[in-house]
């Protein structure tokens, strides 16, 4: 059984683990040997057969349907990202085996535009996290400790989930780190789903799920979602504490990759320390 039919059972299975038989109006018989919905009882809630159900599991999703795959997902109660998820390990392009990862670039207008940008952290970034271009402010406020233009060389690339987990001075740069922990764990997740033939991702999940014991425990669960926009709470080793909200769009070509911009809200404590930020406080400071 291959990486992705592997994941869409363990999805499926995991999701059903959430439900209890009293949770969806159905009577539990019997002892569980497991928690949550039983193949019988979540097929019977989808409307489709048990044996079509137990092959959905072990991976053979190949014709299934857009009616069966919604109905599986109303039945595990399972939101727009989680249904996303399960559509697209239902229909992996072509099973294509990993190909060999290839050094991926920022377009010159896309990191013109970035390094362009002020009052503003910006930075550019693959699917898998690379981050192939940044601004002097969002160099400043995420990596100080880097080199600031790393992101110039495929050796030597920063990589924001790599870093999240591994290296000591990222973890202790976000307030909520747990929090932060989850949300890019199941980012990830996600965009695993959409590529499955992605090697250097597969490398990269492979190397955090030996590393570090908590991406492991989080990869385990599942979870996934598109982490488009919302706050984040730093503690800067320069500017101190700041409160940003954050926005990541898609670039308008096929390359999947991501502008994600860092600002702070006007006339707030937040919008002074990162204005010294923004003016290169931390490195005449630092």
């Amino acid at each position: 059984m291959d990486f992705v039919e592997t994941d869409l059972g363990h999805f499926l299975r995991s999701r059903r683990a959430r439900l209890q038989p009293q949770d969806v109006g159905m009577v539990s018989y019997g002892a569980r040997r497991v928690p949550g919905l039983r193949r019988e009882e979540l097929a019977q809630l989808a409307g489709v057969s048990m044996t079509y159900y137990t092959r959905l599991e072990q991976g053979h999703s190949e014709q299934a349907s857009d009616e069966i795959l919604l109905a599986i997902a109303r039945a595990l109660r399972l939101d727009d990202d989680e249904t996303a998820h399960l559509r697209n390990l239902a229909r992996p392009s072509n099973h294509r085996r990993p190909q060999a990862p290839e050094p991926e670039a920022a377009r010159d207008g896309a990191r013109r535009l970035v390094t362009a940008m002020s009052g503003v952290a910006a930075v550019a970034m693959d699917r898998r996290s690379d981050v192939l271009a940044w601004n002097s402010t969002a160099h400043r406020l995420l990596a100080g400790h880097y080199d600031e233009h790393s992101p110039d060389s495929p050796d030597t690339r920063p990589n924001l989930t790599r870093m999240l987990f591994l290296d000591p001075h990222t973890r202790e740069l976000y307030v909520e780190w747990e929090l932060e922990a989850e949300r890019s764990v199941a980012s990830l997740r996600l965009v695993a789903g959409r590529h499955p033939d992605d090697r250097y991702l597969a490398e990269l999940i492979g190397e955090l799920s030996m590393k570090s014991p908590e991406f492991a425990r989080l990869w385990s669960s599942h979870s996934v979602l598109n982490c488009s926009f919302g706050l984040k709470l730093f503690q800067h080793p320069t500017v101190g504490r700041l409160e940003l909200g954050y926005e990541a769009v898609q670039f308008p070509d096929t390359s999947a990759h991501r502008l994600l911009m860092y600002t702070a809200q006007p006339d707030s404590p937040s919008a002074a320390a990162f204005n010294l930020l923004d003016h290169g406080a931390a490195e005449i400071t630092s």
